[in-house]
């Protein structure tokens, strides 16, 4: 069994993907993955630590079969969780499709969903009914795989404030070992 104390990130960049290149910084969701690693470096005592230093670069133009596809498995397999950058700019990529499928579907990972548009809990959450915003469930078809897998772990959906994801990088419920109930879950205002 591997020792799953990492932080997977998905996060959509064009591909084939080499992050040496300008163009994975031009990618929005690939630049608010480069944001936690910086709050990381800033405080070590932020708690996210990087599944995608595990192991070497995954969208390197290798073979998606051969190379990719078990790098990003062995990423996951040693993953407590799986943070889901999820934003207009996201789009329905073939590594976000897998990710989703393996990380949620098969290994059951909790997922944190940051919508890095948005930066308080009442952009995601409408607070007299205490239910997911419209716009926030419209970003979900952008991923209709991890759409309808959502019921099947927990999910938390938070904005792009770093206490709240430090918050729920904390959680033990949101954590593979000793993770809640599914559901759709969210800080209320």
């Amino acid at each position: 069994m591997a020792y799953r104390n990492g932080n997977y990130t998905a996060f959509y960049v064009s591909e084939p993907f080499n992050e040496s290149a300008l163009g994975a910084y031009a990618t929005k969701d690939f630049v608010y993955y480069n944001l936690l690693r910086a709050w990381k470096e800033k405080d070590k005592s932020f708690p996210f630590i990087d599944s995608h230093q595990k192991n070497y670069n995954v969208r390197d133009g290798s073979d998606w079969e051969k190379t990719l596809k078990p790098r990003l498995h062995d990423r996951l397999n040693n993953s407590k969780n799986l943070i889901l950058f999820l934003s207009s700019s996201t789009k329905n990529s073939r590594a976000l499709r897998e990710e989703i499928k393996f990380g949620v579907g098969e290994l059951g990972l909790p997922v944190i969903v940051i919508y890095p548009e948005y930066r308080d809990k009442s952009d995601i959450v409408n607070c007299k009914s205490e239910t997911i915003t419209q716009q926030i469930q419209t970003l979900w078809d952008r991923l209709p795989a991890f759409r309808d897998a959502m019921k099947e772990v927990p999910t938390l959906h938070v904005p792009l404030k770093q206490e709240l994801i430090k918050k729920a990088l904390n959680d033990k419920d949101l954590m593979i070992g000793s993770k809640c109930d599914a559901g759709i879950y969210f800080y209320l205002c």
